[in-house]
């Protein structure tokens, strides 16, 4: 295995005091501050985070108001994140917190670690910057800058990897005291100097003078990663449903892709503007008028959704005859599952409904007026 032989840690501090971003969550001992920065830079960039963590953080400010936060609203405040199973998760271990802990967030790295959603680097980070214990917080900007420094040549993405960096770093974590701040030195590091895309900005790294890959110039070949499986590419045709005040969301399963989530109508394959039509009448509805959309698609984690779409008029709302909810919006009296279909206004689409990204594209053509599209005969 590699070792690290060099006093890599003082620079590191020394760069990092000098040069740290101030952020939102920087520089807090709250666990729960901690934690929720870290669930939502997981897989998303800093700036993209910044305004959804002072929101998520003025409505849902400790443990209690997460583990009590209705679904909806909990999906609201993630919406546009995605990986909703992070926000839901986190939602289970703010519970697990009340029960097992009394409400307070537990102190070591092995009880956070014991918590549903959070994994090692997460209760590294947790436990080294609120509570000062020396454990590393290895993610993708250590493994990178790591590899880059002594040419480590495991593939980044096993577990075997991420152990072996683990172990590298863990007698470093004792330096100065400094556990936290060398936890976030590191991703620091990793997300300013050593990027993930493009070439480092070797001249501005304080290991500029240690680093292998710099001194052979060959940094483009580290990480080393196993190639990864193709996507599945999906063809889907996305239906937005309404009158002119309100759109047809159908409710996913609780589990699957984007469980729970409230979407577009949508189906597989890429529908004529006939089967179009079809579907909605077979949902029980009249369609007045359709429009093509442009085409739109959509990257998951394995799978591409390729779209296209139509904006389908159907009979005002009163024609169906439906029942008022307590909450002000409408079951859907449809003749396929009833209790997963809402007619919903325009205006709680955008403030209640937590409505995936994978249709972003696709709400601007909420507002259809009377004349608009295709009339449609028959």
């Amino acid at each position: 295995m590699n070792t690290i032989d060099q006093d890599i840690i003082t620079p590191l501090l020394e760069w990092y005091d000098q040069n740290k971003r101030i952020l939102p969550w920087r520089g807090s001992k709250d666990p729960y501050r901690i934690w929720v920065s870290e669930i939502m830079l997981q897989q998303t960039r800093v700036e993209a985070v910044k305004p959804y963590y002072e929101r998520f953080m003025t409505e849902l400010c400790d443990i209690k108001s997460l583990a009590h936060a209705r679904e909806e609203r909990l999906l609201k405040l993630w919406e546009g994140l995605g990986y909703y199973n992070r926000v839901r998760n986190m939602q289970k271990a703010a519970i697990q917190i009340e029960e097992r802990f009394d409400g307070v967030f537990p102190r070591t790295y092995d009880e956070i670690q014991s918590l549903p959603g959070i994994g090692s680097y997460t209760a590294g980070a947790i436990a080294s910057i609120a509570f000062g214990e020396a454990v590393p917080a290895v993610d993708g900007n250590v493994l990178r800058i790591i590899s880059r420094l002594i040419l480590y040549e495991e593939d980044v993405l096993s577990q075997k990897a991420k152990n072996e960096v683990r172990d590298m770093l863990l007698p470093f974590m004792n330096v100065s005291g400094r556990s936290g701040d060398i936890n976030q030195a590191f991703m620091e590091l990793g997300a300013t100097v050593c990027v993930p895309n493009g070439a480092p900005h070797c001249e501005k790294c304080p290991w500029k003078d240690m680093c292998l890959a710099k001194s052979k110039d060959i940094w483009q070949e580290y990480p080393r990663k196993a190639a990864k499986k193709a996507r599945r590419m999906e063809k889907r045709t996305i239906l937005i449903v309404g009158d002119e005040d309100h759109i047809l969301l159908h409710k996913r399963p609780a589990k699957g892709l984007l469980a729970s989530m409230y979407e577009l109508i949508n189906c597989e394959g890429e529908l004529t503007e006939k089967e179009a039509v079809d579907v909605i009448r077979s949902l029980g509805l009249s369609p007045l008028r359709i429009q093509k959309t442009l085409p739109a698609k959509h990257i998951f984690s394995h799978i591409e959704w390729q779209m296209s779409g139509y904006r389908i008029m159907v009979e005002p709302l009163d024609y169906y005859n439906l029942n008022d909810k307590p909450d002000g919006d409408t079951d859907c009296n449809l003749d396929k599952k009833s209790d997963d279909y809402y007619w919903v206004t325009k205006e709680k689409t955008e403030k209640e409904y937590a409505i995936p990204s994978a249709f972003l594209a696709f709400t601007q053509y909420f507002d259809m007026k009377p004349g608009m599209g295709k009339k449609i005969s028959g």
